[in-house]
Order: C-alpha cells, then structure tokens, then sequence
C-alpha cells in the first residue's frame, strides 16, 4: 500500500490532499429544496472563498438509511440529482452525493464530482468495485463497526478497478448504544494507507437513534472534533451545516450552525499551521 501522500484533483480549480491546505466538504444532510441548497452553498462558497479554503458541496439526494420509515429521505433520484448538477454549474463548485445502490451509480456519477460511500455500506462488494469503475473520486466513509486499520481491506476493493481517486472518512466509533465515540488515532492509521483522510465533525457527535425515531447530537461538540481531527493529520473537514439546525429535516441536532461557520474555519485553519506547518492565504 502506498504510504507516500496522495493529490487528488476534484476538479480544475480544486485539489486536495498532499501539501495542499485544508478544504471543506460541508452542506446540509439532506436536500430539502432548491432554493435552500442554493442559499446554504452560496453562503458556504463565500466563507470559504474569503478564507482561502477550497470547498465541496455536499448534500444527500436520497437518504436511504434513516431511522424511521416516516423519516425524510430527501427528493430521490433522480430530481435530487438534478439540483446537485444546478448547483455544481451555477456556483462552479464541486458536489459530493451518497450512492446507495449500484443502479444509480452510473447517472450519478455523471454529475457528482465525489461519490460517498456511506458508513453502512464500506464493506458492500459490489457498490464499491461499480463506483470505482467510473474513475470518479471516491469518499469512502469508515464504518461505525470497523476499526480505522481495517479500510485497507475497503481500499483495495477500490484499487482492484484501477481507481486511485480515494478519500477516507472518519465519522465515528459506536461506543455502546445509540452513541459514538471519536478515536484520535484512526487518523493517523487511516492516512498511513496513502490516501486524504477527512473527519466528520458532524456525525462523530451524531447519537445514532438517540431520539427513538430519529438520532440526536452534541453539536457543540463539534468544534472540538473539528480541531483534534486535523491536529492529528486529516486534510480535511466534513461539516453538515444548516441555517436553523432545529428545523433541519434531518440531522439537525449534530449541524453546525452556519453563522458559526467562518470562526470554526479561522481555528482549523491556525490549528493546521500550528501542527503541520501548512497554510491558506487568510
């Protein structure tokens, strides 16, 4: 497995990984318009921009693997995929979707500048191997039973279609019932296996089921992941930020805020220079 740090071009004016500085995949958990998404990514494109900090739209068009069948899934596919392909050409910045079935890979690919891998599904054979086939980047987030050494065997389902375009993604450890638990050391671990790795902010605080139907959160938490995430190595962060997390359609209680959004990003950013003698220009 190759050690050495990996590059990885998102798109013409993004890349990541490597030596380059840090980067946000952030946006809400779930489509819930048009016209939010658009809000919400104009908003975060800005911030970022100001900041120097490359940035990648992310948002669930189906949301599969919710608590509740009464649970909101988000517009399906394939509507949701046309807002991701709206947004992508009207603010010129790269998306990232979840994938959860092999029939839908092909047209998603078409559009999505990322293909996520959802935590659920990293050991599912045959999405894998049929998502790498598109030679699109591909996030692979670690799933909640594994631990952080064992996504080598996940990488290499990928690799065996030629695909080197991986990202990994801490998102959290089940720690007993309905709660998570953020082990340091899967980030160091995980970038051991030569890819960009990414921590999940969000879902690492996320209470899984924690409210019956739905899971809750410690969202306040958030920044404090955020920061030991990316003194221990990550390249980048993963944040699912929302305008009024109360009345997010899903996920709320572990969001961020988005008027909370710059000051995180200005921490991050010092916490990564501090440590890793790397920088944006800010």
């Amino acid at each position: 497995m190759n050690t050495k740090p990996k590059e990885i071009n998102i798109s013409e004016k993004v890349k990541i990984g490597g030596s380059q500085p840090l980067f946000l995949i952030g946006g809400p958990c779930v489509l819930e318009s048009e016209d939010h998404a658009v809000f919400l990514a104009t908003r975060i494109k800005t911030v970022c921009d100001n900041l120097g900090i490359s940035y990648i739209f992310k948002a669930s068009y189906d949301k599969a693997n919710r608590s509740s069948l009464a649970s909101y899934r988000g517009p399906g596919y394939p509507e949701g995929l046309q807002v991701l392909d709206n947004i992508r050409n009207t603010l010129n910045v790269p998306v990232l979707s979840d994938v959860h079935e092999i029939s839908q890979v092909e047209k998603a690919a078409q559009i999505l500048d990322i293909l996520q891998i959802p935590a659920f599904l990293c050991r599912q054979t045959d999405l894998l191997v049929e998502v790498a086939r598109t030679g699109k980047p591909v996030n692979i987030k670690k799933g909640q039973f594994l631990a952080p050494h064992d996504m080598k065997n996940t990488v290499e389902k990928v690799l065996s279609q030629g695909n080197t375009n991986i990202l990994l993604t801490e998102r959290g450890t089940s720690f007993g019932y309905n709660n998570l638990v953020f082990d340091v050391r899967s980030i160091p671990i995980m970038k051991n296996l030569g890819f960009p790795v990414v921590i999940d902010a969000s879902h690492c605080v996320q209470k899984p089921g924690g409210e019956g139907a739905y899971s809750g959160g410690d969202a306040v938490f958030i920044p404090h992941v955020a920061s030991a995430g990316i003194a221990a190595g990550a390249d980048g962060v993963f944040l699912e930020i929302h305008d009024n997390p109360p009345k997010a359609l899903s996920d709320g209680p572990n969001s961020l805020f988005i008027n909370e959004l710059e000051d995180l990003l200005r921490t991050l950013i010092r916490v990564k220079r501090a440590v890793h003698n790397t920088d944006n220009s800010v």
